[in-house]
């Protein structure tokens, strides 16, 4: 083998380590510091819609106590996770169930309630140290009703999205809306034997069975979890408690938020250069969120 052989060999040796330690580096900070996530569903609507992009903390979780009102990140409590250790690590932090996104409700040791009130649901709370449950304030819950709709950005034949009222279709705050669309979407509703527009404190079903009558004490490594679109979230009052090893990050800020479902927003960028900029919302862009 001659010198120049081996310095090519050398170089690209000295190439492969400096790649490696790159992606290393960029694993851990993914996997332990930062992460950034898309939003799939309209489980937590009004305060993450679907479309939007946030930047959730993985550090400080490691080591600092999560908290009531929390909007956590956490794998699919619900996956069937791999008894083996390394496939199972791969399925947690490298590629596996689906990341999904609540509010923290009720921490461990507590013990949490779910009433129907004059036909509408409560949450009671009895933390730890006290003998009575308290009504829970929930200022965060979504106060708009839900309406039917089946457009170009939806995920579902029919989708159900905050609507505000006092607003025409064409000044939506939240998801633009079409007559077309909303029309589509009444129809779809009727063709799946549900209507048209839900209305916030109403009851919430999943498969025909409600789900907003349960008790639990939860265990030390166990949190309750909800959606703040109750009517819309599959949460807690399907799967309960979640444990603690499933949650892997807090939502801190909102980078970006874009009326669209697509993965990548540069396809819709490049697909669509002039109804793309019509799309975002910019007034939801560069927040910090609670």
């Amino acid at each position: 083998m001659t010198e120049q052989h081996k310095s090519y060999l050398h170089w690209g040796w000295e190439q492969f380590k400096s790649l490696a330690v790159i992606i290393l580096i960029a694993f851990l900070i993914r996997t332990f510091g930062y992460g950034l996530y898309q939003v799939p569903s309209g489980s937590m609507e009004t305060t993450m819609l679907v479309g939007e992009r946030f930047f959730a903390d993985k550090f400080t979780v490691l080591f600092k106590s999560i908290k009531r009102g929390d909007i956590i990140s956490f794998n699919d409590p619900k996956y069937d996770y791999s008894d083996n250790i390394i496939v199972n690590l791969w399925q947690n932090y490298i590629y596996g169930p689906a990341n999904w996104t609540k509010r923290v409700i009720a921490l461990p040791g507590e013990e949490i309630k779910g009433e129907i009130e004059d036909g509408r649901p409560v949450v009671y709370l009895k933390k730890i140290g006290e003998t009575e449950f308290k009504k829970l304030d929930e200022p965060y819950l979504n106060k708009f009703p839900l309406l039917a709709y089946a457009g170009k950005n939806t995920r579902h034949p029919v989708d159900y999205q905050s609507w505000d009222q006092s607003l025409p279709l064409d000044h939506q705050p939240f998801y633009n809306m079409t007559k077309a669309g909303v029309a589509r979407g009444e129809t779809m509703a009727q063709y799946y034997g549900d209507v048209a527009v839900k209305y916030p404190n109403t009851l919430y079903s999943e498969n025909g069975e409600y789900k907003d009558s349960f008790n639990h004490k939860l265990a030390d490594d166990e949190y309750w979890v909800m959606g703040d679109n109750r009517l819309g979230s599959h949460d807690s009052r399907a799967w309960g408690p979640l444990k603690k090893h499933f949650i892997h990050g807090k939502i801190v800020y909102r980078i970006f938020s874009l009326d669209s479902n697509s993965g990548w927003w540069i396809l819709d960028l490049l697909k669509h250069p002039i109804d793309f900029w019509k799309s975002v919302r910019w007034s939801r862009c560069f927040q910090s969120v609670n």
